[in-house]
């Protein structure tokens, strides 16, 4: 770079222009995608350097920061960044290299030429200068002073203008400066930056390490005496010095440097791991000790118990593990220490593997071997204390991450081969193992010989995967080792993973089936029958079907489970061979033993029966079923003995488990999942119940009605068929039978879930009732209850103080706390602008309290009481005793009157200055003192004249408020005067001896001096607001606040201080807490451009939100005084309008500002915790200023220790350095919002790639957490990985893992980007962490604390309006019976509570394993339920949570809902829990998670089943001959109630039930009703029912063929309209197709069918599937906005023309052309196995039943009589021909259609005379007729779907053929033909404008209510009156 140094030449840069410096902290970027040369601003540079040259961030920083003061020391800064970036990468060949020096270079070339020396002649002078004014000036002088943030930014600026120094004066020796510079970098290294707790620095001292729990695990963790030290290979330095330095030397200060030397571990992790462990000991120490304060002489010690409470909590889980596997724990903790110190080495031991352990921490037992054996070497090194030193286990040279590579990355390795074998998931879960197959590895002592430690990389559990032909050919030389195959477990995809997971109830629901059958089969058909010896005996043959459903329970547990036969120990093996051979041998012996019982057998039987009866008497079956029912006696009794069998199951003992050996194979989790008896009680009862009235039901009303026509069917001779009968001698006509049951049996098995919704709404209504939800619902119940709010805030709300809390301090809880809590939220309220200015005025409880002798209440309880008042004492004339007996009635209105008087006394008197004057209002108050004792104030004043009064003083507060200190003299004079005319006013007119008051005063000017310095003070202001409020307020305060969210929000909070809860504790004692938020790329904050971008409708974010909104934005433009005159006029305030905006959205934005109100509401209740309540005097002027700071610092500093929040922003590094515009304001939003919550940290992954020796580059992945510092964020620490952990699982849990290590405390909330919090409930907080202590638990404490949710996206549309009702009735009532009674709440991805401790020791706070684990959350309640967890439920505390709202993104949330369904229904977890549940509480488990999908599939497959059973029926003409029989007209009633009770279920009224009862229980029953009825009008049921179609498609696909994934649903503000192509993309094959199926049977049997249509019932299970078929046709249409405007609908089909034409071929997406979509339609067919394929190809042949059936009733065949096989024969060769034709046009298009145009017309024209000629034979000769066309075209049409399909099924094979060409086109016409169906209606009714309206009205209804004009918004016009 010759030239280009300092006070070289540089040639000027030729677009080199001048740029300002700096930026505020919330502009954007301003760069263009291209580059960074044209649109970049000084000073940002430092931000877009790629992640390989991070290290030259800091010198760019430095330049920066110093640019003002020296411009040119800044240019040598960047110059010697750019020196270093050409050292570090000469290539420029790491990621963005290139370009970011060729910038840096250019702007050299400019700063060379623009930049003065200032203090020297040279560039070595100038530096060498200013380095030493920089030290002088800011490290020298008044550093005390500063902060210890402004000092570590000096101290790192003189660090790098050293490196500066020595640069720029390369050769020459600095000594002066050399001695200097390490002073400075030790002072550095003292003020590095740091997370919570500023360990290293020392001076000044900060609050937070004055507490004296902080201090005091601090001296424990450097208490170091005893330990021998590492011996430590010192690297040679740089300079080649072969004796370092005492800096370079690593300094051991503490247990976890111990740790860090010994045993490799990073050193970013080593220091996020000592503040972790400090803040455990320091918060754990405070809850054991309580709130006592120590004294200050006394030297605070941790409490021995606080370390033994942490090491059981840590290690429990690994201690569960040894005494699983019978090992001894390597814990051990000599007896004779005299310290604490072991303990606490093995606790840091634990937290530096799991901080480092990156994927690894999903695998719990795999850190208890790698913990194990480290435990070991530590334990080994402590205990030989002889020598002082010893050599470190672990080692790696030049390097300070050999834990990391050593451990951890060959496990990482072996996860990366397996998710990389897996396709991202795509390929059979059998054939890779998953996270939990690698963890349940170490579940045997197996992995101690097999791989043994340190680990053994030839064992099979590194095995690499088999490989395919070609590689393995490759790779001939490799080692060929035997692949550790899956563990414990196979998810292989089939639906018998249902039967298999849940065989008890299956067996229950068949076995009760047949019972009921026999019963009702009998000649009596009562239940009573099974008295009879006969039906006895024939009931006892369900005993024959239990031993077959055992058997085929057997034999799936070897077939399901054979890829996992090898990890099996040798005993569970032949368990599993031995049942199934003791299955067989039962289903043997069971039906030989029966047949003795049978009273006149037959041949075989005969033959078996009478052997037997040689053997034994004839009761052998008896003895045989008692034998078999033995195992199962045994499991009643334990059920009994719940106690016993919970113990059993969690022994270790060798001798218990080869007791249970049988019962129950041996595993480490789902041992014991016990509940307490009254628990047990209660879900037992409610199943019970529902059971009884289920089975009852299904009796009376399915089962019963069905025996006689039954009975009747089968009686009749075999009728004539009217087709081809492939089996004409079926006995007993079973084909009828057979139609006429399945509908009922399938009806059978799905309505437990209609009785489970109907108990379930009954129990959670019961149970909300009494847990006081909804007593205060409105502002009226608000108002009339207000008075007990103060004493409940006292109950619950305040913490006790003092181990002896009385009843009287309970009941004088002091108000000023309540006020205090109660202002902050209205306040809150304010600054979220759900309340104007008045009505914070009216909500507000002074702060002034204490004034008066009554408690101050909000005015809006006190408006108009005065007013009233006035008029009482008006209108009472005689007796005082009568207007106090007035007053009194209202409790309030004797408040107001007494308040007022006094405040308006302290008012008086604190403005008057002369004695004269205070001697008139004294003589006034005395003389109104004085008729009140003697009752004769109603005689002695004229209370008449007092309105007058009132007015004058209205006047007076007026000008009092508004008073100038500008201009005094001129309001004095008002003051006075009003004052003078007040007196007068009293002494003349109302009192009627007061005249005498005033002229005692003498000639003298009276109130001619006033003192209004009290104006100045802001309490004193309020008070006068407040007493105006008063004076003034009429009835309309009654409805303040008017806007909804607020009043819910006020009377919410005021109900749950009423629920039960725990007492809050002091927040010295509360539990800690973490919140943890993962974010890839959604909205941060909504852009200027955002907000005013415009849809196709022309319209913009800012203009919707200001329609729904309208009151909330009046009240913003009022909180920041600001009157725009017109749309332009907005702009001035586009930022504050930007985060308003972004406040209604779903951003991050919005999350972070509400989980920041945790903070604030700790602040608060530090600062009230601090006032001792018997010392609390009312006037706060006592405490001074400093005392004040000092408990403000204080409160801050025990939030800080109490809570952490950590956004996980996964590819904030890449945004930071990305070109991207989006992606750039996405990082400056970030950053912003780190700098205005400085207590925000964010973590994310940086990906840095670097040149290797070799000339490659290399990527090296970092976990790291950064703070906002007052410009640029923060590096707070970096621990490498190893390798990128979003690669092996799932992203979203991959992405809460990497950031789980930055957490505190020892509670995590898990918050998603949707939610939002408010500041009242986290003034709650306390309580809810108190339930995790609560003794009425027992022993099972609670791991995850449920809370409910407020849906805040309900007002944007109907369909928000739905999915909120919907949601918000499962995540309320929903979860309350799941939680209570049943014990079956898991984890929701809601805001749930974990107990992190608990969680990070078992596999954290989600499982990641790629496609099975797609509900990521779910699987976290089900860990934690195997592991001995317990899930519960609160709903005194709500977090907001945003939905989708628009059609398309709810139906893509509810597909990716089904998919994780389908895929958990695979799953070892549903298994293990379905298995492992007592019988009733897995009942709950089926119902409420997998079987609710099933049952909703279920009843989908019954509308098939019963159409296509009447399709057989009406085509085969056993209808007319049968059904229509005299006999069985009347008979047929129980097919119609059943099919009624499924339809219900069907139209998604069950989902209303819960709904209803919720809102009902919340807002009253009438409100319920009302919405109810609404919702019916706006079209909720077709909503609900196209929803169940969504359900069942993707829940029965992802079983059978898997194709899950995440589908991001958009979370935007949808007022747009979708293409009816994007809807046919959406939803053709999920709803369109089988819309259409259904609607063809549908006409074929309105065609054909003949029976019973008069019948009522029949008429409603009709009409219902009628609705269900146009819900899944149009439903997508109805709710999309604008779908029926003409011109919308012209340009639809135009897009669509164009996408159904447009080819396929490489870079083609699915949304530009029909056959890359139709290719990618195929997907899950390519992936899928050949059992699933032969599957679909079977079910595909239901299409072959129309044209069989059809062609048999045309006119031809029927005048011919002909039955014959020949038709149907006849018929394909038609459909042959046909499919040549269309070939043969196909081939003359592709041929001739370009070059032989002529040719190609003479083949059309050919083909069209023919085909005219054999029609006119046809019609001629055969008779055939118009009907019988359209016939056939209904027959042929399903025939050329099946070929269709069957070609997809075999695409594989047909794909390389002449065929494929042909099938795809086949395709194309069917997609024509079905879109061309959904669009004639669509197109006709766009013909009438009022459609598109009413369309508009039905969708956006709630929006009207709340005032948005959208016939405007979908026009796109601007309110023009809205500035006015």
């Amino acid at each position: 770079m010759a030239g280009a140094g300092p006070s070289g030449s540089v040639p000027r840069s030729a677009s080199g222009r001048q740029r300002t410096m700096g930026r505020a902290p919330t502009r954007a970027f301003t760069m263009r995608p291209d580059g960074w040369e044209d649109g970049l601003d000084i000073g940002e540079e430092s931000e877009l350097v790629p992640s390989s040259l991070a290290p030259i961030v800091p010198i760019l920083r430095a330049a920066n920061e110093i640019e003002e003061e020296n411009p040119r020391v800044a240019y040598l800064c960047r110059f010697t960044a750019f020196e270093k970036a050409h050292t570090m990468d000469p290539n420029s060949s790491g990621r963005g290299v290139r370009q970011f020096k060729t910038y840096l270079l250019h702007r050299l070339e400019k700063d060379e030429q623009d930049t003065k020396r200032r203090l020297a002649g040279t560039d070595a002078r100038e530096i060498q200068k200013f380095y030493e004014h920089y030290c002088k000036k800011y490290l020298e002088d008044d550093h005390e002073k500063r902060k210890p943030e402004e000092m570590a930014r000096y101290y790192q600026i003189a660090s790098v203008l050293y490196d500066v120094l020595k640069t720029v004066t390369p050769g020459k020796q600095h000594a002066e400066y050399d001695k200097y510079a390490k002073g400075v970098e030790k002072e550095k290294a003292s003020f590095s930056q740091y997370n919570i707790l500023p360990l290293n620095i020392s001076v000044p001292r900060q609050p937070i390490m004055e507490i004296p729990e902080i201090k005091a695990a601090v001296r424990l963790l450097r208490h170091m005496d005893g330990l021998p030290m590492p011996r430590i290979e010192i690297p040679q330095s740089s300079d080649g010095k072969t004796v370092p330095d005492e800096m370079d030397r690593p300094m051991v200060h503490d247990l976890l440097d111990w740790l860090w030397q010994t045993f490799g571990f990073q050193k970013g992790n080593v220091e996020n791991q000592k503040e972790h462990l400090i803040l455990l000991l320091a918060n754990i120490d405070m809850r054991k000790r309580g709130n006592a304060h120590e004294s200050g002489s006394h030297i605070h010690m941790i409490h021995p118990n606080t370390v033994i409470d942490l090491m059981d909590k840590v290690f429990q889980n690994y201690n569960s593990w040894c005494r699983y596997l019978h090992l001894e724990s390597n814990i051990r903790i000599p007896r004779d220490a005299s310290t604490q110190q072991p303990e606490l080495l093995y606790i840091g031991l634990y937290l530096l593997i799991w901080g480092e352990a990156s994927n690894v921490r999903f695998m719990p037992e795999c850190l208890c071997y790698i913990f194990h054996h480290m435990a070991r070497d530590l334990h080994d090194i402590i205990s030989d204390r002889r020598e002082g030193s010893f050599d470190p286990p672990f080692q790696r040279e030049g390097s300070d991450d050999a834990f990391l590579q050593l451990v951890i990355q060959p496990i990482y390795s072996v996860m990366q081969k397996e998710a990389a074998r897996s396709k991202r998931g795509t390929v059979s879960h059998s054939k890779w193992r998953n996270y939990d197959d690698l963890n349940e590895y170490f579940w045997s002592r197996k992995c101690f010989k097999k791989l043994g430690w340190p680990m053994d990389p030839t064992a099979d559990f590194f095995a690499e995967p088999s490989r395919t032909k070609n590689e393995t050919e490759q790779h001939d030389h490799a080692i060929r080792r035997r692949r550790a195959s899956k563990t414990n477990f196979v998810e292989v995809r089939t639906f018998l993973h249902l039967f298999r997971s849940f065989d008890r109830m299956w067996a229950f629901f068949i076995l009760s089936f047949q019972a009921m059958v026999i019963i009702a089969w009998s000649p009596s058909g009562l239940l009573s029958s099974i008295f009879e010896a006969d039906v006895f005996r024939n009931v006892s043959t369900i005993f024959i079907t239990a031993a077959f459903l055992n058997f085929l329970q057997a034999m799936l547990e070897i077939i399901l489970n054979w890829k996992a036969w090898r990890s099996l120990e040798c005993s569970q093996r032949i368990r599993c061979l031995l049942k199934f051979v003791v299955a067989i041998a039962w289903l043997i012996i069971l039906p030989i033993t029966y047949t003795s019982s049978i009273q006149n057998p037959t041949g075989l039987v005969k033959f078996f029966s009478s052997w037997i009866r040689n053997v034994q008497s004839e009761s052998i079956y008896n003895y045989a079923v008692a034998l078999y029912m033995l195992p199962n006696i045994f499991s009643a009794l334990f059920f009994i003995f719940l106690p016993i069998r919970g113990i059993l199951e969690r022994s270790n003992s060798r001798v218990i488990r080869f007791l249970l050996w049988w019962t129950q194979p041996k595993l480490y989790v789902a041992r014991g999942m016990y509940e307490d008896t009254c628990s047990l009680l209660k879900y037992t009862t409610f199943w019970i119940l529902l059971l009884i009235c289920k089975l009852a039901f299904s009796f009376y009303v399915e089962i019963s009605p069905l025996v006689e026509p039954t009975r009747i069917i089968m009686s009749l001779e075999r009728p004539p068929y009217e087709w081809h009968e492939f089996f004409p001698n079926l006995q007993h006509n079973l084909g009828v039978v057979t139609t006429v049951w399945a509908p009922i049996v399938m009806v059978y098995f799905m309505d437990t879930q209609i009785w489970y919704a109907i108990f379930s709404t009954i129990c959670g209504g019961v149970n909300g009732a009494f847990s006081r939800l909804g007593e205060i619902r409105t502002l009226g119940m608000l108002r009339s209850r207000f008075e007990a709010i103060p004493r409940a805030f006292g109950k619950k709300l305040v913490p006790y103080h003092g181990s002896h809390f009385k009843q009287e301090e309970e009941d004088k809880t002091p108000p000023d706390k309540f006020a205090d809590i109660w202002n902050a939220f209205i306040n809150s309220l304010r600054e979220e602008d759900l309340l104007s200015n008045r009505e914070k005025n009216l909500l507000i409880v002074p702060s002034s309290g204490g004034d008066t002798s009554v408690f101050q209440w909000p005015p809006f309880l006190l408006a108009s009481k005065i007013p009233i008042a006035l008029d009482m004492a008006k209108s009472v004339k005689k007796k005082d005793e009568e207007l106090m007996k007035r007053i009194k009635q209202d409790p309030y209105t004797e408040y107001a009157v007494i308040e007022c008087y006094e405040t308006l006394l302290d008012i008086l008197y604190s403005i008057i200055v002369e004695q004269s004057d205070k001697k008139v209002v004294d003589r006034i108050r005395e003389s109104i003192k004085d008729s009140m004792e003697r009752k004769s104030l109603v005689r002695e004043f004229r209370l008449d004249e007092l309105p007058q009064l009132s007015a004058k003083f209205d006047k007076l507060l007026n000008l009092l408020k508004d008073y100038d200190e500008n201009d005094p003299d001129k309001k004095n004079t008002q003051i006075a005067n009003l004052l003078q005319d007040i007196m007068e006013i009293i002494t003349q007119d109302i009192m009627k001896n007061g005249q005498g008051i005033l002229k005692d005063e003498g000639q003298k000017q009276l109130f001619a001096n006033l003192n209004l310095d009290s104006l100045k003070h802001v309490a004193w202001r309020e008070k006068c607001i407040r007493l105006q409020l008063l004076l003034t307020t009429k009835e309309s305060a009654i409805y303040v606040p008017t806007n909804l969210e607020a009043r819910r929000r006020i009377t919410f909070f005021a109900n749950s201080l009423f629920m039960k809860m725990p007492r809050a504790p002091p927040v010295r004692s509360m539990m800690s807490f973490s919140v943890l938020t993962p974010y890839f790329k959604e909205e941060v904050l909504f852009s200027e451009e955002d907000l005013h971008k415009k849809n196709e409708d022309g319209i913009s974010i800012l203009f919707y939100l200001r329609k729904i909104y309208p009151d909330e934005f009046r009240n913003f433009l009022q909180r920041i005084e600001f009157k725009p005159k017109d749309e332009e006029g907005l702009k001035e305030r586009m930022e504050d309008i930007c985060h308003w905006a972004s406040y209604r959205g779903q951003t991050l934005t919005r999350t972070v500002r509400g989980m920041m109100y945790y903070r604030r509401a700790l602040e608060i209740q530090c600062l009230q915790d601090t006032k001792d309540p018997a010392k609390f005097g009312r006037d706060r002027s006592i405490e001074s200023y400093q005392e004040l700071q000092s408990s403000i610092e204080m409160a801050q500093a025990f939030a800080d220790i109490k809570f952490t929040y950590v956004v996980s922003c996964q590819v904030y590094g890449m945004q930071k350095t990305s070109k991207d515009l989006k992606d750039k304001s996405c990082y400056v939003n970030i950053l912003n919002l780190m700098i205005m919550n400085p207590s925000l940290r964010v973590a994310y992954i940086d990906e840095v790639e670097a040149p290797t020796g070799n000339g490659t580059t290399e990527k090296t992945y970092y976990s790291v957490l950064v703070k906002g510092g007052e410009k640029y964020d923060e590096e707070i620490y970096r621990i490498k990985l190893p390798g990128k952990p979003t690669d092996i699982g799932e992203g979203k849990p991959e992405n809460q893992n990497h950031a789980i290590i930055f957490t505190r405390g020892e509670a995590l909330q898990a918050i998603d980007m949707n939610q939002d919090n408010y500041i009242e409930e986290a003034f709650k907080m306390r309580n809810v962490l108190a339930e995790f202590e609560s003794r009425k638990y027992g022993k099972r404490k609670p791991t995850i604390l449920g809370l409910r949710e407020h849906i805040f996206t309900g007002s944007v549309s109907s369909l928000a309006w739905f999915m909120s009702n919907q949601e918000t009735s499962f995540v309320t009532i929903g979860q309350r019976v799941l939680a209570n009674p049943l014990k079956v709440r898991f984890h929701y991805g809601h805001p749930d509570i974990f107990d992190r401790l608990f969680h990070i020791t078992r596999g954290g706070i989600s499982k990641a394993s790629k496609t099975i684990n797609l509900s990521e959350d779910i699987f976290s309640g089900f860990n934690s339920t195997m592991r001995g967890g317990n899930v519960t439920h609160h709903e005194y505390m709500q977090v907001g949570k945003g939905r989708d709202v628009g059609m398309n993104q709810i139906s893509s949330f509810e597909a990716k809902v089904a998919n994780g369904n389908g895929e958990q229904t695979l799953s070892r977890d549903i298994y293990r829990l379905g298995r492992r549940f007592d019988f009733y509480r897995m009942l709950s488990f089926y119902f409420t998670t997998v079987g609710f999908y099933f049952s909703s599939m279920v009843t989908v497959l019954t509308v098939y089943i019963f159409l296509y059973g009447r399709l057989y029926l009406v085509m085969s003409g056993l209808e007319k001959s049968i059904l229509m029989d005299p006999r069985n007209q009347q008979n047929v009633k129980a097919l119609e109630n059943a099919l009624a009770s499924q339809s219900i279920f069907q139209l998604g009224l069950l989902l209303v039930l819960p709904m209803v009862m919720e809102i009902g229980l919340e807002k009253g029953f009438r409100t319920a009703l009302g919405e109810f009825v609404i919702m019916q009008l706006q079209l909720a049921s077709m909503f609900f029912t196209f929803q169940l179609g969504t359900k069942t498609h993707y829940y029965g696909r992802t079983i059978l063929h898997g194709g899950a994934k995440y589908r991001p649903t958009g979370r935007g503000f949808v007022v747009y309209h979708a293409k009816f192509a994007e809807n046919y993309r959406l939803y053709s094959r999920s709803h369109f197709v089988k819309g259409l199926e259904l609607l063809i049977l549908l006409v074929v049997y309105l065609v054909y069918g003949r029976s019973y249509r008069s019948s009522n019932l029949y008429l409603f299970v009709t009409c219902s599937i009628w609705f269900l078929v146009a819900s899944w046709l149009f439903a997508p249409f109805i709710f999309n906005p604008s779908c029926f405007e003409w011109q919308k609908t012209v340009d639809d089909w135009t897009d669509w023309r164009k996408w159904m034409g447009n080819r396929g071929g490489i870079g083609m997406s699915v949304e530009q052309s029909w056959e890359a979509w139709w290719i990618s339609e195929q997907d899950h067919l390519r992936k899928t196995s050949i059992r699933a394929l032969l599957l679909e190809i079977i079910i595909s042949l239901r299409f072959l039943i129309y044209q069989y059936g059809i062609v048999y009733h045309l006119n031809i065949a029927v005048a011919r009589h002909n039955r014959s096989i020949m038709v149907y024969a006849v018929s394909w060769v038609v459909m042959l021909l046909v499919l040549v034709v269309l070939k043969m046009v196909s081939i003359g298009r592709q041929k001739f259609g370009t070059d032989l145009q002529l040719m190609f017309r003479i083949l059309k024209g050919l083909l069209f005379l023919g085909f005219v000629s054999v029609m006119a034979v046809l019609f001629v000769v055969l008779n055939l007729t118009i009907s019988d066309v359209f016939a056939s075209i209904l027959g042929f049409l399903p025939t050329g779907w099946c070929i269709l399909l069957i070609g997809q099924a075999c695409s594989p094979l047909l794909r390389r053929t002449i065929l494929w060409d042909s099938i795809m086109e086949l395709g194309r016409s069917y997609e024509n033909i079905m879109g061309l169906i959904l669009f004639l209606p669509i197109g006709f009714l766009s013909w009438f404008p009022f459609v598109s309206e009413f369309q508009t009205r039905l969708l956006f209804n709630q929006a009207f209510s709340r005032g948005l004009q959208i016939s405007r918004i979908l026009a796109g016009q601007k309110d023009i009156g809205e500035f006015e």
